[in-house]
């Protein structure tokens, strides 16, 4: 009976075991089969916010409206057709528009005064607001906002500015020739876009050029050498021309003065010497 006993313990043990084996097996198979309950999920890269957006023209529209309702309404009237202290907008452009707002010669305090060039009232945001506003409500028919394309033509531009630019700013766009730079301002102090917008609206007293009087080639290599004239070259120093109609003429009135004093004097010693000899 022993002999049987123990065979029949080893056959229990032997099953016992290879029920435990397969039990493990199937535990380890359930392991690394992708997308088990059992097995471990990698770790989810964390969500990035989606990007926000920026403000649509309706809104830039909307806020323009809302600036021109706080800061311009009461002289320009609320549809744009002036008052008794503005000029109407209905056709102005979106040129006179950036160009007045990005000089700061609007907001103006005093009305139907000659407006100054300074700091902008605001932002580079809400000006473009201000002007897309203006240009869906009315202004918009006007001259638009020039669209420059880089020229390297100075000869043309030099002759451009030479026949309709150098009366009023003169040759070196410093101003104070016409209305000691009240009237026609110095040119190194605004930007290109501000110099083609001036062209094409005329602010203040100064004629429009449109694009029959200075074709867009033109006007590119105008804006071209006013932006060289910014930095200009004085390889001897100061540059006297530089100085506008009041320093050359006070140069020029004291070099050529002095000088013909001196040329008198030494004339006038040159022939008392001459006649106190023939006295002798």
């Amino acid at each position: 009976m022993r002999p049987r006993v123990a065979f029949a313990a080893a056959v229990a043990a032997a099953s016992l075991l290879f029920a435990c084996g397969v039990e493990r097996a199937a535990a380890q198979s359930a392991q690394d089969r992708p997308g088990s309950v059992m097995s471990p999920q990698p770790a989810s890269p964390p969500r990035e916010p989606a990007p926000k957006s920026g403000p649509t023209r309706a809104d830039k529209i909307k806020l323009g409206g809302e600036l021109y309702a706080t800061h311009c309404i009461s002289c320009h009237g609320p549809d744009l057709r002036g008052s008794a202290d503005g000029p109407s907008l209905i056709a102005a452009g979106t040129a006179a528009a950036d160009f007045m707002l990005s000089t700061g010669r609007m907001p103006i305090e005093v009305p139907y005064t000659e407006e100054q060039p300074g700091p902008p009232s605001f932002p580079a945001d809400q000006i473009q607001a201000l002007v897309l506003f203006l240009g869906s409500h009315g202004a918009g028919s006007g001259p638009a906002i020039p669209v420059l394309s880089p020229s390297h033509d100075l000869t043309r531009g030099r002759v451009v500015f030479e026949e309709n630019c150098q009366a009023c700013h003169g040759a070196t766009g410093n101003g104070a020739v016409a209305g000691f730079g009240w009237i026609a301002p110095p040119l190194p102090i605004a930007t290109d876009e501000q110099v083609a917008e001036a062209v094409r609206f005329g602010p203040g007293i100064m004629p429009r050029f449109d694009a029959h009087a200075i074709p867009q080639r033109d006007l590119d290599a105008l804006v071209a050498y006013v932006h060289a004239l910014r930095t200009p070259a004085d390889p001897g120093g100061w540059s006297i021309e530089a100085a506008g109609p009041v320093g050359e003429g006070l140069i020029a009135f004291a070099i050529g003065l002095g000088t013909t004093l001196l040329v008198m004097r030494l004339v006038g010693e040159g022939t008392r010497e001459e006649g106190r000899s023939e006295l002798s």
